[in-house]
């Protein structure tokens, strides 16, 4: 029998600032890795640095105007 060891989404959502929604949709998108069993995941500590830096949201409109401008030119 394989004993699953790691923290759940709760305790990763804390140590990373996010959501448990948003944690489990890192799960779902395949960008953190997690076991699951049953209806939990078990997410690795040190699988939480895949995802540390993650950004959220979109990027401002000056960034988006900046890279239009990039892509137009020949």
């Amino acid at each position: 029998m394989n004993l699953v060891r790691g923290i759940t989404t709760a305790e990763a959502a804390r140590k990373l600032g996010k959501t448990v929604r948003h944690v489990q949709w890192l799960i779902t998108e395949g960008r953190l890795p997690a076991e699951r069993a049953g209806r939990d995941y078990f997410i690795r500590e040190e699988d939480l640095k895949l995802v540390a830096n993650l950004k959220r949201g979109r990027p401002p409109k000056s960034a988006k105007k900046a890279d239009a401008k990039k892509r137009t030119k020949p």
